[in-house]
């Protein structure tokens, strides 16, 4: 299998395992802004401790997957950003991976033929 269906089956899972979590939030929490689910990061230790280590995660994507976007000349790439909040950053980072080997094997298919 290649690579870049990897990161596809990846990126379906990110959807679907996160997405299983914030369901069971709206509907288990009487208030489910968008403040609420954040306040709701910080009750405890280990929840601020994931959440610092999501925030970096995000942080390193972002620097590291705009430019190489912008290299690669990936269309639409930055519909990511605003997914990235709106779905999770667990579907994505791979998604981009899947997005950048098509790129990628697209070039190879053209330099070698």
């Amino acid at each position: 299998m290649k690579r870049k269906y990897i990161f596809l089956i990846i990126a379906i899972l990110g959807v679907c395992y996160t997405w299983y979590f914030n369901i069971q939030f709206y509907l288990t929490e009487e208030d489910t802004s968008i403040l609420n689910f954040i306040e709701q990061t910080k009750v405890n230790f280990a929840a601020r401790s994931f959440s610092a280590d999501l925030q970096i995660v995000l942080l390193t994507f972002f620097i590291w997957f705009i430019p190489e976007a912008i290299k690669l000349k990936i269309k639409y790439w930055w519909i990511l950003i605003p997914l990235t909040f709106l779905v999770a950053i667990a579907f994505t980072f791979p998604f981009f991976l899947y997005l950048r080997q098509s790129k990628l094997d697209k070039m190879n298919a053209e330099l070698s033929s």
